[in-house]
């Protein structure tokens, strides 16, 4: 049988078997996070944040085509666009695992039987399979990241290089090895992580080109590997731009020519050096040297996907991150310096004293007709500062996760040992060991892990083993077996797993080292250069598949080596099928029976509509300020591909602080007119106003027109003296007011004439920050200027911090809090003081908000479970302020809508806190029955969970302490409410059931249960 033919063809059905479970289970718009900023960005061609996805955007646009015009399927395609790269993933690994089988047991001039033939086959199809539904990879290929590109980019590179081994001894067969460079370069523009390979395929080539591979010979291998990479990663990548940008500054500041003249003499020279090169070493035979060079060429080729970035840049696009429309502006881009710097080899701890400042590079910016100084890079000097500081953040949260999970006292100066001990124990074990065997053991529910020990763990299935670990499991708790994440493999992949690599490093010690050079660069090594701080806003899996891809060809190998070792008694033939068969139900199989439900992300709509919902929560024309990836990225995504809301102008906070930000908001975007900023440009450049301090030296509220006038004034009389010598606008005084003409506020919309006795003429408050941003200075300059023109709201999820103190002022409308100029409520005596504009909270509550399939979507994944929280609370809040109101069929009406698409299932100890007052208003509107039901459920959730707790606080010590604290406290409440609606019986079923976690969990927070 034709071997060949078999392989494409088995090759061919597990990228279908792959293709077809992604398409099924792909997410059917944006999701969230990074996706509807990529969506949005690849639709209209624009630039995403640092540093860039060209390509990406590029092939996501090709998807976008076959929404035939369709903007609600946009999204869809593109995500059908990452199905399709990550089926092609699987077709290049089984390709790989293929290669790999058969160069280990084909012995030169050995004739292949069909035992062989099928064992290789088997191996193949149970390793690519296996990757098919292991959890991380699953995850991305799904949805339009750029994780699935690059993982197919990093699967080609990896064959690529077994196909040069395969044909290495033939004529022109290193056109395998330029093949693999034009492909590195083009990655470039999806993703780095293709680069990590780089060391692996150095020791291919080296033991193919070798005789007798020797010490030396390995240790040199892979410091040329390691060069090789850093020659790309900075000499490509940063340096080749930075020397552009250099030449451009020489060429424009020295020699008065024109921007670009530089960078284009550069690329003249470069070209030049590269053509001679070449020329030089075909004339001289230099093979290697030509292959080195035409490589560097051919990586530049693919490199050059990032002129795509610079031309849409200088098309001012609506989504412009960081604007890199120069040399220098695109340098920056590329070094990621939005982000800052991680000290890596050596530096200080989180609690070493700063001692010194000193001025590093100088900072460059773009003028009218030539470069200017945007200020100094300032790099702090540091003392007690130690080798591989693993422990910097001195953020103080991240100090005391430092201290907590380190066992340090306040004194303790962390040395080396601390610091390995650190990266030992939290960044390879908590942060990719949990996550490797999240892929290969199984997984414990979908709960953010924060190394609390009781949510977001591994777990196998095996009781005995997993309480031994994490303490007692004998009694798991719905959070854990009523989740769809909670997935058991039993040890079976990793097992499967380790066998095979034993039996590769047995049989063909180089290629098993190779596979675990890759595992560990794709690996290990990225945790060291990450050098993450605890602590993350979202779980970080996704940036070590290339490390699961390697243990992948391992537990397609271990298929190998079960019919070695187990079948040696039966027929080649029957044992290669025989250990197929096992090998398919020990990983793929199991992984896809336990993964689908939690990956199958086909009926939900969560992201999609809850950017509907934040758009339509806003009046016509409004600003909208958001802050976090969640609620812009969605918002942009369904703003600039399917024209929702265009009228709406949103502001995100996070970015406000930049110069090119705000430009972009000067301009007119989709329908809506640029925003009332009357700062030039020359005032708020990078380097001018960046931040301004606070020295009070005026009493009483000042008008915002005042302090925003005296921000921007170049008066040296308006500055103060700062410490480096330099002068500086400041800040006077913290008490400010704006004049409100209630006339006009009328006029305008903003507030209806019946409610026009509510307006105050004064809106006075405190700001509440030490110092004022340009960010901060943009948005005074638009309160100060905006004359009620334009309503202006709070997405729900700001911080309270990014309100400036204006929280007095916001009214709830939905998902958006609106500004408003009503006298303040100081009788407000609730435990939950909310501000809501409730006319309009119901007419968007009944009328035009969406609710993503929540209720009957197959799968939620934990962002979409935390809207439950938020729409519950709404829900719950509007309730209140309609009974407080008087309007009770329409509090009956919202409640009715509640449960028609609001989720009954419980996500954590934070659905009971919005359901106990949820519960609390159907007592009051004689809902009695509804509202039991929410208690005895609650209570019985609030049981089971604190019960698990306190079994593994005594096998394993005290751990869930805020959730133990949290439920007995609502518990405690809800008795109290029961009993005081007359549900005696609810009450004293509660009751029981409180004193019996106040008995198990009192020797832990004796001064915590509630009385």
């Amino acid at each position: 049988m034709n071997y060949s033919k078999v392989n494409n063809i088995v090759g061919w059905i597990c990228f279908l078997i792959a293709t077809l479970t992604y398409v099924l289970t792909l997410e059917p718009s944006a999701s969230f996070w990074d996706c509807g900023e990529f969506i949005a960005s690849a639709f209209r061609m624009q630039v995403v944040h640092q540093p860039g996805a060209p390509l990406f955007l590029m092939i996501q646009r090709f998807f976008s085509i076959f929404a035939a015009g369709d903007l609600t399927k946009i999204a869809y395609w593109m995500n059908v666009g990452s199905a399709v790269s990550s089926g092609a993933t699987i077709l290049f690994l089984f390709w790989t695992i293929t290669a790999l089988a058969k160069k280990t047991i084909i012995k030169a001039g050995e004739e292949l039987n069909t035992g062989k033939l099928i064992s290789i086959m088997g191996a193949g199809a149970v390793g690519a399979l296996a990757y098919t539904f292991s959890d991380s990879f699953w995850f991305s290929a799904v949805e339009s990241e750029v994780y699935a590109q690059s993982s197919l980019f990093t699967a080609i590179v990896f064959w690529a290089i077994l196909k040069w081994e395969a044909h290495a001894d033939e004529p022109r067969a290193d056109r395998w090895l330029l093949f693999i460079a034009y492909i590195m370069g083009l990655s470039i523009g999806i993703h780095l992580l293709n680069l990590l390979t780089i060391p692996a395929l150095a020791f291919i080539y080296y033991f193919k080109r070798t005789d007798k591979a020797t010490t030396s010979g390995i240790v040199k291998t892979l410091i040329v590997g390691i060069l090789i990479l850093a020659v790309i990663q900075y000499g490509i990548i940063q340096y080749l731009v930075s020397f552009g940008a250099y030449f451009d500054l020489f060429f424009v500041n020295t020699l008065g020519l024109g921007f670009g003249t530089g960078v284009l003499f550069f690329a003249i020279l470069l070209i030049g050096a590269l053509v001679w090169g070449i020329r030089y070493s075909i004339q001289h035979q230099k093979k290697l040297l030509n292959l080195g060079l035409i490589s560097t060429v051919l990586i530049i080729f693919g490199y050059a996907s990032f002129s795509m970035i610079i031309i849409r840049a200088k098309a001012d696009p609506n989504l412009n991150n960081s604007a890199p429309k120069d040399a220098f502006s695109f340098l920056s881009y590329l070094n990621r310096e939005q982000y800052g710097d991680r000290p890596l080899g050596y530096g200080p701890n989180y609690n070493s004293e700063r001692t010194g400042v000193t001025e590093g590079k100088t900072i460059w910016r773009k003028g009218k007709e030539k470069y200017e100084v945007a200020g100094k890079k300032t790099d702090y000097e540091y003392s007690n500062n130690t080798l591989l500081p693993r422990m910097y953040s001195d953020d103080p949260r991240h100090a005391g996760f430092y201290k907590e999970w380190m066992h340090l006292d306040d004194s303790k100066h962390p040395n080396l040992v601390d610091n390995v001990g650190f990266l030992a124990s939290y960044q390879i074990g908590y942060m990719y060991m949990r996550y490797f065997f999240w892929n290969f053991v199984g997984r414990q529910n979908d709960e953010q892990g924060q190394g609390s020990g009781f949510e977001g763990e591994w777990i196998s299935g095996i009781k005995p083993i997993d309480s031994w670990l994490r303490g007692d499991q004998t009694n798991l708790p719905p959070s854990t077996i009523d989740n769809k994440a909670y997935n058991r493999f039993f040890f079976l992949p990793l097992i499967l797993g380790i066998i095979g690599a034993l039996w590769h490093f047995k049989r063909n010690q180089k290629d098993a080292g190779v596979v675990g050079l890759l595992f560990f660069f794709t690996g290990i090594a990225i945790v060291l250069y990450l050098n993450q701080k605890p602590l993350e806003p979202r779980e970080r899996d996704y940036a070590y598949v290339g490390s699961f891809y390697a243990f992948a060809i391992w537990i397609g190998l271990g298929a190998l080596a079960l019919k070695e070792w187990l079948f040696k008694k039966l027929t080649p033939t029957a044992g290669a099928i025989g250990a197929t068969v096992i090998g398919l139900l020990a990983a793929p199989v199991i992984m896809a029976e336990q993964g689908w439900d939690d990956h199958d992300r086909s009926t939900k709509l969560v992201p999609h509509d809850i950017a509907l919902d934040y758009l339509q929560s806003c009046a016509p024309n409004a600003i909208l300020f958001t802050y976090g990836d969640n609620d812009t990225y969605p918002l942009w995504y369904i703003q600039e591909v399917e024209n929702v809301r265009p009228d709406v102008r949103i502001v995100n906070l996070s970015l406000f602080d930049t110069d090119w930000y705000i430009n972009g908001l000067r301009q007119k975007q989709n329908e809506s007119a640029p925003l009332p900023i009357t700062m030039k440009p020359e005032q708020y450049v990078q380097g001018e106003r960046d931040v301004m301090p606070f020295d009070e030296k005026l009493n009483g509220n000042i008008e915002l027109k005042d302090i925003v006038d005296l921000l921007l004034s170049d008066n040296d009389g308006d500055k103060v003296m700062m410490q480096d010598g330099t002068k500086s606008n400041f800040l006077p005084t913290k008490n400010l007011k704006i004049t409100v003409d209630p006339q006009q506020v009328v006029s305008t919309g903003t507030v209806s004439a019946a409610d026009a006795s509510k307006i105050t003429t004064e809106m006075d408050w405190k700001f509440n920050k030490g110092y004022v941003t340009k960010g901060t200075l943009a948005m005074f300059d638009i309160l100060a200027h905006n004359n009620w023109k334009r309503p202006i709201y709070f997405a729900s999820t700001v911080p309270s911090e990014q309100y400036n103190g204006l929280d007095k002022y916001l009214y709830s409308e939905g998902l958006a809090m609106r500004l408003l100029p009503f006298k303040a409520d100081t009788a407000a005596t609730e435990d939950r003081p909310e501000q809501l504009n409730t006319p309009v909270l119901y007419n968007n509550v009944m009328t035009k908000f969406k609710w993503g399939n929540m209720k009957t979507a197959k799968y939620l994944d934990p962002q979409s479970s935390d809207d439950t929280f938020i729409f519950t609370n709404i829900f719950s809040s509007l309730t209140n302020s309609l009974i407080k109101e008087g309007k009770i069929d329409e509090a009956k009406k919202v409640v009715d809508k509640y449960f028609a698409v609001m989720p009954d299932k419980f996500f954590g100890i934070r659905t009971v806190v919005v359901k106990f007052y949820m519960a609390e208003n159907l007592y009051k509107l004689g809902e009695t029955a509804r509202a039991n039901d929410i208690l005895e459920k609650s209570g019985e959730y609030i049981n089971k969970e604190l019960n698990y707790l306190a079994d593994i606080s005594q096998s394993k010590g005290l751990t869930g302490s805020q959730n133990i604290q949290t439920g007995l406290y609502y518990l405690d409440r809800m008795i109290k409410t029961s009993k005081a609606a007359g549900q005696d019986k609810v009450s004293d079923k509660l009751q029981k059931i409180f004193n019996s976690l106040e008995g198990r969990l009192s020797m832990f927070f004796p001064q915590q249960a509630p009385q």
